[in-house]
């Protein structure tokens, strides 16, 4: 399960050892979106809230300036249910109610690969309409790590620790409200999708500080993406679930508000 853990005492005193870490070994499994060739081609369609606007902006801008991936952000018609549309990344916001998350990617992979077919990530405004979380640093640090995952990534830390990049598990709120770490990408993840899109890196160290590729960089015979089709249905309550619908299977990956309510 990946919970939410607030940073502790013990955990902000690491600070100064992990604020400027960077790690290259956070794929999530193996998923990746086909294709034939790099950079590849990627849509973003936002169908948030204002409120959300700005932060889904600077994500994909943010995770655009990675090396493999070149996208293009759309807007869409406001979406609760944020139904999955084939070959494409759909960001929804909505009062999903107060059932210990934060944010939800799930993507679809075709039946037997690794794949990604369609992607979603869902923002909870059940808890960003609450003090506790409405502030533009934990806004922006969920809307990263989120869309963060739809591409294949993993987190790089789940200990609360800051390795200020927005896929740790640092918390935005109470005395940290105010602290712009883990509001974007570091060298690490952009390191990390490298490693799970370009054969040519796999196995190499590919910085400095040295990041070594543990993805499983390759490229495919096809856009498989282009013609997938899939059924969206309700999350489960596990950190990472897995459900089956005809020719897809259906991963989320949870961002879980502490404590969990």
């Amino acid at each position: 399960m990946f919970q939410r853990i607030l940073v502790t005492a013990g955990a902000a005193a690491l600070f100064s050892v992990f604020a400027s870490a960077a790690f290259a070994n956070h794929s999530w499994g193996s998923y990746h979106w086909g294709r034939t060739a790099n950079p590849f081609s990627l849509t973003v369609i936002d169908t948030t809230s204002p409120g959300w606007t700005s932060y889904v902006n600077t994500a994909v801008n943010d995770w655009n300036a990675a090396a493999p991936i070149n996208l293009t952000k759309t807007t869409g018609s406001a979406n609760k249910r944020c139904a999955a549309v084939a070959g494409k990344v759909q960001v929804c916001s909505d009062t999903y109610g107060r059932n210990g998350w934060l944010g939800l990617a799930t993507i679809w992979t075709l039946s037997g690969t690794t794949h990604i077919a369609q992607a979603t990530t869902k923002l909870n405004d059940s808890y960003f309409n609450t003090s506790t979380y409405n502030n533009p640093n934990e806004r922006a640090h969920v809307a990263c790590q989120e869309i963060g995952h739809d591409f294949g990534l993993d987190h790089q830390s789940e200990t609360g620790a800051d390795l200020n990049t927005c896929m740790d598990y640092f918390s935005n709120t109470g005395s940290n409200a105010g602290s712009t770490h883990s509001t974007h990408p570091n060298g690490g993840d952009y390191d990390e999708l490298v490693c799970i899109y370009d054969a040519t890196k796999r196995g190499s160290t590919i910085s400095s500080p040295p990041h070594s590729c543990t993805g499983t960089g390759h490229l495919d015979s096809s856009n498989s993406y282009t013609t997938a089709t899939g059924v969206v249905q309700a999350p489960g309550r596990d950190g990472i679930f897995v459900s089956h619908h005809g020719d897809m299977t259906e991963i989320s990956h949870v961002y879980w508000a502490n404590p969990i309510h």
